[in-house]
C-alpha cells in the first residue's frame, strides 16, 4: 500500500534536510516533493491561497500514490493555504499518512538558516513568514523538537512507516 510522509514546519526547521536523508534511507521508489522547489523554482509564485503550486503538488502526490511506495511531501505548507491539499491527501492515502510538524523556536530556525551555504533571505523575511503552532486539524501530526538530531528524526520516521507495513 502506498504511503505518504508529510514534513511541515517553519523555514529553517530541518524539513528539507530530513526529507533528503529519509529518501536516501528508504531508497528506490520514493518520490520527494518539495513545496519550495515547486513554488519558487518551477512556478515562481507567491505562497498565497489558490496559487498554482497547490494544484501541481496535488498532481505530484497523486502520481506518487499511483507509482511509488512512498511519497515524501516537505514544506512550510501553511494550514490556511494548503488545507484543501491536506483534505485531498486524506482521500488519496486514507490511513497511510505519516505527518510530522517541526516544532522549532524562531531563534533556532534563524540560527540554522544562517548556517546554510545558500542564504538568500534574512531575519525580517523569516519573521514575516513565521507561523507559531500551525498545526493541522484534520490529520494527526507528531511533533519534532529542536533537540532531535537528523539521525534520530530519520530513524523515528523510518520506524513509524516500517511498523505500519
Amino acid at each position: 500500500m502506498p504511503k505518504i510522509i508529510i514534513l511541515r514546519g517553519n523555514s529553517g526547521s530541518g524539513k528539507s534536510t530530513t526529507a533528503k536523508a529519509l529518501q536516501q534511507k528508504i531508497g528506490r521508489n520514493t518520490l520527494l516533493v518539495s513545496q519550495d522547489y515547486i513554488r519558487r523554482e518551477m512556478l515562481q509564485v507567491r505562497d498565497r491561497p489558490n496559487n498554482q503550486a497547490v494544484d501541481l503538488l496535488e498532481n505530484l502526490i497523486q502520481y506518487g500514490y499511483q507509482h511509488c511506495d512512498i511519497t515524501i511531501l516537505e514544506g512550510i505548507l501553511r494550514v490556511d493555504i494548503y488545507e484543501g491539499l491536506f483534505k485531498s491527501i486524506e482521500k488519496i492515502f486514507s490511513n497511510d499518512i505519516f505527518t510530522y510538524y517541526f516544532d522549532v523556536p524562531f531563534d533556532e530556525t534563524l540560527k540554522r538558516h544562517l548556517q546554510k551555504s545558500n542564504v538568500n533571505f534574512g531575519e525580517s523575511e523569516m519573521r514575516k513568514w513565521w507561523r507559531d503552532n500551525d498545526f493541522l486539524s484534520n490529520i494527526d501530526e507528531k511533533k519534532i523538537s529542536k533537540d532531535a538530531n537528523i539521525d534520530e528524526i530519520v530513524e523515528r520516521i523510518y520506524n513509524d512507516i516500517i511498523i505500519e507495513k
